[in-house]
């Protein structure tokens, strides 16, 4: 499979199990997810507050039925950048079987055009220092390291 033999279309409710599964396929997944059977009532109650607010898109990568990647595109409108929006993705995945094969990039040029659609100025991401993998992996698709991130977690 290629990146030609998949599409992309908005996630249903069905798809939450699969994209749980691809979130939790890292060093960094694995602590913070719970890939159970069946899922915690958290992850559903998360899907339907995604589907509600129209600033939010969540979107799956789908090839001969089976969900391959994922991501979540938020459009945060703003006073800066003379009132511009910013499109932020987030939680882009791609399930491990069906890496490098252009579906992720599929999946993130789906998203820039997606903002510049609805206004944004800019789309910005955040990857954990660790994913250098996925750090040359933006890079290449031009996007440019220009911020310092910080967390404070509850």
């Amino acid at each position: 499979m290629n990146a030609e033999a998949v599409s992309i279309r908005p996630a249903r409710r069905e798809d939450v199990a699969a994209i749980v599964a691809m979130l939790a396929d890292d060093h960094i997944g694995r602590a913070r997810e719970r890939v159970e059977d069946p899922l915690p009532a958290s992850y559903y109650d998360a899907f339907a507050r995604v589907e509600r607010d129209p600033n939010l898109m969540l979107v799956v990568a789908e090839s001969a039925g089976r969900v391959v990647g994922c991501l979540q595109l938020a459009i945060l409108p703003g006073l800066s950048s003379q009132g511009g929006s910013r499109g932020l993705l987030e939680d882009v995945r791609v399930a491990a079987d069906c890496r490098s094969r252009g579906i992720g990039e599929k999946l993130v040029q789906w998203a820039v055009t997606e903002a510049k659609a609805r206004g944004c100025n800019l789309v910005e991401l955040l990857t954990h220092q660790t994913r250098v993998d996925a750090q040359r992996f933006y890079k290449r698709l031009g996007f440019a390291a220009s911020h310092v991130g910080m967390t404070v977690r509850f």
